[in-house]
């Protein structure tokens, strides 16, 4: 299917037409950044203030895929700007990786939340798996546009649709997983759990860091441009 049509394509069908479009290679990234805009796959939308799709180079050597966005991430349209990328960003410094070429973006498109109690606060709620299923298409899409040589699975979320139940965050972290999607797919935890661990916070700082460090020591020893 031509980029140009995919606006026409039912808001409910958006993801698998835009997947399959990138496939054949008929569809750039900035047409299935637009497509997504409109998507309707799940009910997210509706209470969503808009789609929060990838940012970044494209090609780029370094993908980071997190769960969803966040309030801020809502609000301004853009990945990983709240308080969880400013963790990602300090992180990604001291391990040597600069964050501007870097391609980052979420396996939900859309901020599922839930008002605090007594409060105007919106509050992160999990993304079930149906969620996460009608959204994965469009990260899907932008692996196959971005091409990364390193793909960095930011939490349970993002793991669990990209690599299966079999893997765990916390046992799998800092290695090379054998995975397809990328030459090196890693996982780490996602940079918000560092923002509730309390007393624990700087000791879980400085394990994200060394997780990103072993992913910067590979691109180091792969020093090839993007195919």
């Amino acid at each position: 299917m031509p980029a140009a049509n995919l606006a026409t394509v039912p808001p409910e069908d958006r993801p698998d037409a835009a997947l399959a479009s990138v496939r054949k290679g008929s569809a750039e990234f900035a047409a299935v950044r637009k497509a997504a805009e409109g998507c309707r796959a799940c009910d997210l939308w509706a209470r969503a203030t808009q789609t929060v799709f990838g940012a970044g180079p494209v090609p780029a050597r370094l993908m980071l895929v997190g769960e969803q966005p966040g309030d801020r991430e809502d609000v301004e349209g853009e990945p990983f700007v709240g308080p969880a990328g400013g963790v990602l960003a300090s992180a990604l410094e001291e391990a040597g990786i600069d964050r501007e070429r870097a391609f980052v973006t979420n396996v939900v498109k859309h901020f599922k939340w839930k008002p605090a109690p007594g409060g105007k606060r919106r509050l992160h709620e999990k993304p079930n798996k149906v969620e996460v299923g009608a959204c994965l298409p469009w990260v899907q899409a932008e692996l196959e546009l971005v091409r990364p040589q390193a793909l960095v699975l930011l939490g349970a979320t993002a793991l669990g649709a990209l690599a299966g139940p079999e893997l765990s965050v916390m046992r799998d972290r800092g290695k090379q997983l054998d995975l397809p999607h990328a030459p090196l797919v890693a996982t780490t935890v996602h940079p918000s759990s560092i923002l509730r661990a309390g007393e624990g916070r700087e000791r879980a700082y400085r394990a994200f860091v060394r997780d990103l460090r072993f992913v910067a020591r590979w691109l180091g020893r792969h020093e090839v441009s993007p195919v």
